[in-house]
């Protein structure tokens, strides 16, 4: 037990000090596969001894899901906002002020991160709750979801009885475009910018998704400690720095105003060029005592200011429209435009978004517009300053660009779309979907081997994935023979998966995996949803007319049958494979709700569908019962107010053994 117990110590304290140098200083010592290989080491050891597994240990960053709804956490030093200020002449009015109170100040300026604020509190050390700001007195506990961030140490350099500090959760610039790409291939609405992304990602009830988000943190803040006693903030700084958190980059500390204003803008104008969002500069006194007598209002504190940089705006000149053709089929119009500098970088595209946003701005090749960074990051089209003479307003096309195919625009939609499933421009997004967990279920081919096989010319289409060749797969990296057969025979067992699952994995507009069970158990052959009917299909309980309609132009499309004969040629199945136990819930309509004591919602829902009855997703007054368990919420709120019966596991198993 002791050489278990010491090498656990010693893995811990290498992996914390390796964790330390990468996410924190920047300047790691050992190869990413030699931390994997320590952490696997650790993770072994812990498995064999769980009674050493302690909440600091490095493999206990992603913990499983959060609680349904966060719990309140009271700030006994509140979390206070700063005033804006937005210019020079209104900082040297927050100066005068300072100086009528206290002698000689000092200012620590420092860059201000455009993020979610945020408390982490340390006993003996160690990190035991993290809470968002909330409203300043009450936040949310969050400590879960921190826990993941690899910047935050689970454990400080040394033991302070007490310590609690205030920072700023970001995501990084490259991180925001990750997820972004991810999103848009996920088919999922893109967050706007990097602060939005990391407020999302941070209130997560799955801790995994936050691990998977790439968050960061600069912590800037003392809020109250035991055991030291700095007397100002440049020096709490340095001792956050020394208990080994990342504390805010780049701070400075000045006695002249006019160094001050000459530091906001040196730190202006390395905006674009830093790999982290600001949205201006913190000017602080930095003396605890001037700090003290300064005071604050009842909603600001009288010894800071932040500086806020206005977005910069330069004309320029719109030379050409181009049309991409998105992974969603969204064909999206680029404008290309006379080069500009803004926040640091040069611009020469912006999206121009849709039909109806090039009609509102009367957008015209030629014309001169205003340009500024949407957040310092996405460039867009402020307004036409001036049109140019003899222009006309850019039309956008009748057909794909990419495919030649036909578009369409629905119906109270801004997007116009080409639904072709063999379009080049889509072919990584139908991928992506096609072998996701809930289409066809190819364990082990992600995003990012897709790509790789499409980058090698070995995947082009759904059906080119049961062609594959072992020694081509090997090939990629990172795959090697042994993960090639793994992925091969992955690939292979989908051959014999039911018929809802292919129809799902098609990527029918409108059609999720409910209503491709739908069509599959009314029409128990692929072959028969080339022959259905609009009316047909509208008369399916859970159908009506748009989803109908999409499913029938999406069979009559040439492509589709292409598609589907190189998929059967396969080998894939095209039947249903349902198995009815039983009518015994025909007719009746289940809703799902809570956490069940043995069953998962997937295994109820089956459940119910194998005698006969229906899953719904919402509660309405066709449901006939909502199946409730623990943490149930608005669903249960309105079968209650519905009057409809709500029954629990026992209940609902009960019926089933009648």
């Amino acid at each position: 037990m002791n050489s278990a117990k010491e090498r656990i110590e010693e893995l811990r304290r290498q992996l914390n000090y390796h964790n330390h140098k990468y996410y924190v200083e920047d300047h790691p010592e050992i190869e990413d596969y030699e931390y994997d290989r320590m952490l696997r080491d650790l993770e072994t050891l812990e498995a064999e001894h769980p009674e050493l597994v302690t909440p600091d240990s490095p493999t206990q960053r992603v913990g499983g899901a959060a609680d349904a709804l966060f719990s309140p956490v009271t700030h006994p030093v509140p979390m206070e906002s700063l005033q804006d200020v937005f210019s020079g002449d209104e900082l040297l009015d927050f100066d005068r002020r300072v100086r009528e109170t206290v002698e000689s100040p000092r200012y620590v300026v420092e860059p201000k991160i455009d993020g979610l604020s945020v408390s982490l509190e340390y006993e003996n050390g160690v990190l035991v709750r993290g809470s968002t700001r909330g409203d300043g007195v009450t936040g949310e506990d969050v400590t879960a979801n921190l826990r993941t961030i690899r910047s935050i140490p689970l454990r400080l350099t040394r033991p302070l009885a007490f310590l609690e500090v205030r920072g700023e959760v970001y995501m990084p610039r490259d991180s925001f475009e990750k997820l972004v790409e991810r999103q848009e291939i996920n088919e999922e609405k893109p967050f706007k910018n990097p602060r939005n992304a990391a407020a999302g990602s941070l209130r997560q009830k799955d801790s995994a998704v936050t691990a998977s988000r790439g968050l960061d943190i600069f912590l800037f803040n003392i809020q109250r400690v035991e055991g030291e006693t700095p007397t100002g903030h440049a020096q709490s700084l340095e001792l956050m720095k020394e208990l080994g958190l990342k504390i805010i980059p780049f701070y400075r500390v000045f006695s002249d105003m006019g160094d001050v204003l000459a530091e906001i803008d040196r730190i202006g104008a390395l905006r674009g060029s830093l790999p982290f969002e600001i949205d201006g500069a913190v000017v602080k006194v930095d003396d605890f005592e001037q700090r003290r007598r300064l005071g604050s209002t009842s909603k600001f504190p009288k010894w800071a200011a932040a500086f806020k940089y206005p977005p910069e705006e330069k004309e320029t000149v719109l030379l050409d429209v181009e049309v991409n053709v998105g992974r969603t089929g969204t064909l999206t119009p680029i404008g290309i435009f006379e080069p500009v500098t803004l926040a640091g970088t040069t611009v020469s595209r912006a999206t121009l978004h849709n039909e109806d946003f090039i009609e509102e701005k009367q957008l015209r090749i030629g014309d001169t517009v205003m340009l500024r960074k949407s957040g310092d990051i996405i460039p867009e089209v402020v307004e036409v300053t001036r049109h140019a003479n003899d222009a006309k307003p850019f039309q956008m096309p009748k057909e794909c660009p990419s495919c030649g195919a036909p578009v369409f625009r629905e119906e109270g939609e801004a997007a116009i779309r080409c639904d072709n499933p063999e379009c080049p421009a889509q072919r990584l997004r139908h991928l992506v979907h096609f072998a996701s967990r809930d289409a066809m279920d190819i364990d082990g081919l992600g995003p990012a081997v897709l790509e790789q096989l499409m980058a090698n010319g070995l995947v082009k289409s759904p059906p080119d994935l049961y062609r594959l060749k072992a020694e081509d797969v090997a090939q990629i990296e990172r795959m090697g023979e042994k993960s090639a057969a793994n992925l091969l025979a992955a690939i292979e067992k989908t051959k014999q998966n039911d018929l809802y699952r292919l129809i799902f994995a098609l990527g029918i507009r409108h059609i999720g995996q409910k209503a491709a069970k739908l069509l599959a158990q009314h029409f128990k052959r692929m072959d028969a949803l080339f022959d259905a009917t609009e009316e047909e299909i509208a008369e399916i309980d859970g159908y009506g007319s748009v989803m109908a309609q999409s499913v029938v132009a999406f069979f009559a499309l040439p492509q589709t049958k292409h598609l589907i004969a190189e998929l059967k040629e396969c080998g894939l199945n095209m039947e249903d494979l349902s198995v009815m136990a039983d009518t015994r819930l025909e007719g009746q309509t289940f809703v799902l709700t809570g956490t069940l004591p043995t069953l998962t919602r997937a295994q109820a829902g089956k459940m119910i569908e194998e005698h006969g009855g229906r899953v719904s997703g919402s509660v309405s007054k066709r449901t006939t019962y909502v199946l409730a368990g623990e943490d149930a919420g608005s669903k249960l709120a309105k079968a209650q107010k519905l009057e409809i019966p709500v029954i629990d596991e026992g209940q609902f198993l009960e019926m089933l053994s009648r």
